[in-house]
């Protein structure tokens, strides 16, 4: 079966960034399907001075690249051009590729612009991917405020479940919400997102080249958050708990490794509570074959949300990074990964809105070898039963042959 896979985001392993779609597509691959992936090259000024598409084979997967400038740090108006610029630029593309099948994934939601308008031209199914309920997210956090502009994203959210013969979600709350869109139950299949964790079982030497890096780290105790520095994000909340932990633990380390639109103001926060480069301490991103050596050294990983309605519905890369690396886990919002550790005690469930309670916590789970060595290999186990990439491929190959052999 030929796939046409739209994402606007792709990344391999030695970019930064998440991997969800390249270990899915190149899974695929070794079913022996064709897979044609059409994304944008973020970065042309440093990789493909020219204008125009440029093909590369990435483990077996066809890799359709379009230069469109994109970071975290940009506003919301030059990241909707973004948007809008390869949406009308990959539609051409991909009716052009005419697969057998067309799987666009989200975010953005723009995303179903180009795979509408392949599947109709071609005659072939689309199959929609929800990673973010768009525009749900952004209209919460004030991303999306015009009246016009929040209509047209909601227009665009009906005709991308309309258009698809079927869709994916990330989480049982995803699920919800398109189901609360008027799109029937039947028609969404969950597939969580993914842990791989032959890349992420690294050596503890890995770790401790890591630690030994940095005098300021050595054996002391490593609290990681690493991921983007973006509004929806929250990492202000680890600063804050940075602060609380100086009365408790001192020697306790906290680190942000990551960039984004909020990292000027993050910084700018350490230095007014007195924690940065004291017990909080800020590192620049590294390419995603690079994170597994990092989480080796973290004591314990963080995935972090702002406090609003919706994000705990979210399927965070770094949440199962962590899994994937047997590491144990704090966590500050609700929803069905908060569900999970109450289920599967492998961390931390860390009160939002009580910095004084989280510091406790934290300071007395970072000082029990017993409790973090069974957290971390519990972890690690759900990792590996349970949200197994090669089962996640297995399942989106499921969906993508049912949704083509339905249009035959």
């Amino acid at each position: 079966m030929k796939i046409v896979y739209l994402h606007q985001y792709f990344n391999t392993p030695t970019m930064h960034g998440g991997t969800r779609s390249y270990e899915l597509a190149r899974r695929l691959v070794g079913m022996g399907h064709e897979v044609h992936m059409v994304t944008s090259d973020t970065r042309p000024q440093a990789q493909a001075p020219s204008r125009g598409w440029r093909e590369s084979n990435e483990s077996g997967i066809q890799v359709h690249w379009l230069p469109v400038p994109y970071n975290n740090a940009m506003n919301y108006a030059d990241r909707i051009r973004a948007f809008g610029h390869f949406a009308v630029n990959s539609t051409r593309r991909a009716a052009q590729l005419s697969g057998d099948v067309f799987f666009a994934t989200s975010t953005p939601l723009t995303i179903a612009v180009p795979g509408i308008f392949a599947s109709r031209w071609n005659s072939r199914p689309m199959v929609f991917e929800v990673r973010d309920l768009w525009p749900a997210i952004p209209i919460a956090v004030g991303a999306l405020k015009s009246r016009s502009a929040i209509l047209a994203a909601q227009m665009l959210e009906k005709a991308a479940y309309a258009g698809a013969a079927h869709i994916v979600a990330l989480s049982p709350g995803m699920k919800a919400g398109v189901v609360a869109a008027g799109v029937s139950s039947e028609k969404v299949t969950i597939i969580p997102n993914l842990c791989d964790p032959e890349r992420f079982q690294v050596p503890p030497s890995a770790g401790a080249e890591f630690r030994a890096k940095y005098a300021w780290l050595g054996d002391r105790p490593m609290v990681l958050y690493a991921g983007t520095l973006g509004l929806v994000n929250g990492v202000s909340y680890l600063v804050r708990l940075a602060k609380e932990m100086l009365t408790r633990d001192p020697e306790v380390r906290f680190v942000i490794m990551g960039q984004g639109r909020e990292e000027a103001d993050l910084h700018a926060l350490a230095e007014k509570l007195g924690v940065k480069d004291h017990n909080l301490f800020f590192l620049p991103s590294v390419p995603k074959a690079q994170v597994p050596a990092v989480l080796s050294a973290a004591t314990l990983a963080t995935s972090l949300f702002t406090d609003v309605d919706g994000m705990q519905d979210n399927s965070a890369n770094k949440f199962f990074d962590a899994l994937a690396a047997g590491r144990p886990l704090a966590l500050n919002y609700g929803g069905w990964q908060a569900e999970m550790l109450d289920q599967e005690p492998f961390g931390l469930r860390l009160p939002p809105r009580d910095l004084p309670a989280a510091a406790e916590m934290l300071a007395k789970k970072l000082r029990d070898p017993k409790w973090l060595k069974e957290a971390g290999e519990l972890a690690g186990r759900l990792g590996r039963e349970r949200y197994s990439a090669d089962t996640a491929a297995l399942r989106l190959s499921e969906v993508l042959q049912r949704a083509a052999a339905a249009r035959a």
